[in-house]
């Protein structure tokens, strides 16, 4: 099995002044950790980053990921313009080529790219679940509301099934 990991918006732009508030550093934690599990054995770690309205942008930064998330040269770097990351890319040709079968998601922000993304991805036919402590809103609500009402893994898990892949 092939598994996708679509690291959502964890742009400067949105999370520069809420790092604290909401604990963005927990959350870049387990995106690290999980994204190191999945590189180990050959599996596609995918930043996506929204750039609608970069053209106004101000800041050439802005729209990087934060520092404290880890982008490796084995990784794909990916723009979206709408709130699904799968609307108008080429996401889902992509992780076809790759024989993905099974999508792991986190970012930001949970009541939006992060939701519309999930549900894209299933959508179109893929298995997909939220990272459990890696979904990140200025909603503390909006987090409650997706890990009640999607399926979560937990990075224990993503351990064991790393271990069973060749």
């Amino acid at each position: 099995m092939k598994i996708g990991f679509l690291i959502i918006d964890m742009q400067n732009l949105f999370l520069h002044d809420h790092m604290e508030k909401l604990n963005v550093s927990e959350a870049c934690e387990y995106i690290n950790h999980v994204s190191g599990l999945l590189r180990a054995k050959d599996q596609i770690v995918i930043h996506i980053q929204d750039m609608e309205g970069a053209n106004a942008d101000t800041d050439p930064e802005a729209r990087n990921s934060i520092p404290e998330i880890t982008v490796a040269p084995t990784d794909i770097q990916m723009a979206k313009e709408y709130s699904n990351a799968f609307w108008r890319t080429d996401l889902e040709q992509l992780l076809r080529e790759h024989g993905v079968e099974f999508i792991i998601v986190a970012g930001f922000a949970a009541e939006h790219c992060v939701t519309f993304t999930i549900n894209g991805a299933q959508e179109r036919g893929f298995q997909a679940a939220l990272l459990q402590k890696a979904i990140l809103s200025t909603r503390p609500d909006a987090i409650t509301s997706i890990y009640r009402d999607r399926h979560m893994i937990s990075y224990p898990v993503i351990e064991f099934l790393m271990e069973t892949i060749a």
